[in-house]
């Protein structure tokens, strides 16, 4: 087992880092997200390169950072008028060291490639850290689902995998939802697949829907998971959330299930937002009535403080200022900021986990690790959506379903492992309590010893 290292190899270590990171930055230019994805993980690296010099000398790092294949496609699709409209698809296909490509398709006017490129090169360490045979990848389309009728998005889905489907498959790549894509989404994809390809090949995707190879847990596992993790940080710390105060940005899917779990242990749970703005409802989020208002009529957070007298609407803000033990950000990328970041310690926070890719800047993250508070990064936290995925392919594989019971308590062991390993690791390269330094560094390592066996590729 290595050692903490001395610190002079571990400064060599960062002077190797710095021209490589110069070099991510010339050869990617105008990609500020995935910049910061990178320059997030390359900062917490110097240690284990300086007990592990081979990565080094393989070039494992610019091996990593350069995706094994990147689509970019035209997606043209007619409204219910016949107008034509052209949208631009994408799929990253990351790395395959440990499994077939795996990662979500996101829909939504802000996708671009640097976006999608940020998204599946987090996809790579977070999937390493589920201990599944999962490699890493993510996709998707700068086309906006958002007031568009059925029949659109289902011609839209259908021409997005008229040109996708030649690169997928269940031991290649298995694309799942994520922002702007859930189960309708899934069920037009997986259609428009099993059409052209004349194959009934259920784990090609994931997130289907329970009657046609779905898994139960899915739908929840992204929340629940984050919750679960949140859990663990604080049983390490001899605590739990029973009867902690939890501040939860977003409404959607995963923001939803991270409340419920938080619910089931013990937590009250007294904000979500949407673009417009967000609610505070002091006696704890009435879940039936939000799963209603968003899952069922797809509408805004506003519409919950008109129906539920003790709520309050706050528009065109975050929750930050709300004072809570535990902030759950699940809605965006760098939504928490350092000034937010500082507002949440002053008001006693104790734990922050990210149900969110990259929810939190780098400058508010350093606010929580110098003051002491517990922070799981998206890589970790946010895992339990990808592994549920895993679990699904498993079932397929097999042509078995298992009970909601069991599919979750294996939910609740992978994240109990992501958890112990992030942390062992930390403490094990001098970062103990550094969860970001722990869950790069163990998925690192996952993914560089399978590169190095499998050879220069």
């Amino acid at each position: 087992m290595p050692t903490p290292p001395d610190s002079a190899p571990v400064h060599a270590a960062a002077r190797v880092i710095e021209p490589l990171y110069a070099e991510i930055l010339r050869r990617n230019q105008g990609e500020k997200e995935f910049h910061q994805a990178v320059r997030e993980v390359l900062e917490t690296l110097g240690p284990v390169l300086a007990q592990r010099p081979e990565f080094v000398d393989a070039r494992i790092i610019e091996r990593i950072c350069e995706p094994e294949r990147q689509l970019i496609f035209r997606v043209p699709w007619s409204d219910d008028s016949g107008d034509i409209h052209v949208n631009r698809g994408f799929r990253v296909e990351f790395s395959s060291s440990l499994g077939p490509y795996k990662g979500g398709l996101r829909f939504h006017p802000s996708v671009n490639l640097g976006i999608v490129k940020f998204l599946g090169f987090e996809q790579i360490f977070k999937n390493a850290l589920t201990g599944m045979p999962i490699g890493g990848g993510k996709g998707g389309s700068d086309f906006d689902p958002k007031g568009r009728s059925d029949a659109e998005i289902m011609r839209f889905c259908q021409s997005f995998m008229t040109e996708l489907h030649r690169h997928l498959g269940e031991y290649t790549d298995v694309p799942a939802g994520d922002i702007g894509v859930g189960g309708r989404e899934i069920g037009y994809l997986f259609g428009q697949y099993k059409r052209i390809t004349n194959r009934y090949e259920s784990g090609v995707l994931t997130g289907k829907g329970l009657g046609w190879g779905g898994a139960l847990v899915r739908t929840e596992a992204t929340g629940y998971g984050c919750v679960l993790f949140t859990a663990e940080m604080l049983r390490s710390q001899g605590d739990s959330l029973d009867g902690r105060r939890i501040a939860v940005s977003g409404s959607g899917n995963v923001a939803i299930y991270a409340i419920e779990k938080a619910q089931q242990l013990g937590a009250t749970v007294v904000t979500c937002s949407d673009s417009d703005g967000y609610i505070v409802d002091e006696k704890g989020i009435d879940l039936a009535l939000l799963k209603e208002i968003k899952e069922a009529g797809r509408g805004r957070v506003s519409e919950y403080a008109a129906r539920r007298p003790e709520a309050v609407f706050v528009p065109g803000a975050g929750v930050w200022n709300v004072p809570c033990d535990v902030a759950l950000p699940c809605a965006t990328q760098n939504e928490l900021h350092e000034a937010d970041a500082l507002t949440l310690v002053r008001n006693g926070v104790k734990a922050v986990a990210e149900g969110a890719n990259m929810p939190t800047t780098p400058e508010a993250v350093r606010v929580f690790q110098d003051a002491g508070v517990a922070f799981a990064p998206g890589k970790a936290a946010n895992a339990g959506g990808v592994a549920t995925s895993a679990l699904e392919m498993q079932q397929n594989a097999s042509r078995d379903s298992w009970t909601f019971a069991h599919t979750e308590a294996r939910l609740a062991e992978i994240m109990r492992h992501i958890h112990d390993s992030c942390y062992v690791t930390a403490e094990r390269y001098g970062s103990p309590g550094n969860y970001v330094a722990g869950a790069n560094i163990a998925g690192f390592e996952l993914v560089a010893d399978a590169m190095l066996a499998q050879g220069l590729i």
